[in-house]
């Protein structure tokens, strides 16, 4: 979708006479993604419409929580930003996404990218008491909106979720969609992109993704990111609550944007959840 008036107009003033190289968006949400060169240098900038509400969490997590990641090359350098307008622009890294390539069956990827993620989850650690709650009762909001679960499955996830224990929960800086799609690999050396998701959440609630696709298909992989990490953060019951919320997430959103695919996958891990 185009720049509204306010984002062209301050993109304009930012960079000016700025020329539009590729447009790198996937289509599915109303963000623009544009790399873009100016006096020579390559960018990105993200635009989001007005239900979009994730360039204040990417603009945060430049912010606040990115630095050593930056120093080191492995993530995009903020260079400007308004919250308000809805609009950043980073440095453009080099590379190519992980996602589709060789590189997402080569343990170096999966070891190179545990080692960012620890990066990014050592920034800060804060205690949540409500945790618990708000997870139990974002599952069931969901639950609340159109959806194609089973009936048999909606019953048995029903009564599971509003019988959670709601315990505190320590949570750090998370990226939200961890998964190849937003890691680059250039030179050898791995890069996180794409952090319109990061928010503080249980550290364990990174590897949801990369566990429900890509460590099933070799444990080479699952035990190269582990050992990139420094170890696994999961735990039983903690674990099971957060894949039912990213199943019921990933049906209830995928169904609202039409990425069947996404939403069968989804029905496909809450089908894994609730067995017959």
């Amino acid at each position: 979708m185009p720049l509204s008036a306010r984002q062209a107009s301050l993109l304009g003033s930012w960079l000016p006479g700025h020329e539009v190289v590729a447009d790198l968006g996937w289509g599915l949400v109303g963000t623009t993604v544009l790399r873009v060169r100016h006096d020579g240098v390559d960018l990105v900038v993200k635009a989001g419409d007005d239900a979009d509400a994730h360039i204040a969490r990417e603009i945060r997590a430049h912010r606040e929580w990115l630095a050593p990641l930056v120093a080191r090359g492995r993530a995009p350098e903020l260079h400007r930003a308004d919250a308000d307008a809805k609009l950043l622009v980073t440095r453009y890294l080099p590379g190519a996404l992980v996602q589709d390539t060789p590189a997402e069956h080569e343990p170096s990827t999966y070891r190179g990218a545990g080692e960012l993620l620890a990066l990014l989850h050592d920034r800060v650690a804060v205690d949540d008491d409500g945790y618990g709650a708000q997870l139990r009762d974002t599952v069931l909001t969901r639950l609340g909106r159109p959806h194609r679960i089973a009936p048999g499955i909606l019953a048995r996830l029903r009564a599971e979720v509003s019988g959670w224990p709601v315990p505190a929960a320590r949570l750090v800086p998370t990226h939200g969609d961890w998964h190849p799609r937003n890691w680059l690999v250039h030179d050898g050396a791995v890069s996180m992109i794409d952090l319109g998701r990061a928010a503080l959440r249980p550290p364990l609630t990174d590897l949801v993704r990369l566990a429900s696709r890509q460590f099933r298909w070799d444990p080479a992989l699952e035990a190269a990111h582990h050992e990139g990490y420094g170890g696994d953060p999961r735990e039983p019951g903690p674990w099971r609550r957060e894949w039912v919320a990213e199943a019921v997430g990933t049906a209830t959103w995928a169904l609202q944007v039409g990425d069947e695919p996404f939403e069968a996958h989804g029905h496909r891990m809450l089908a894994e959840a609730f067995p017959d």
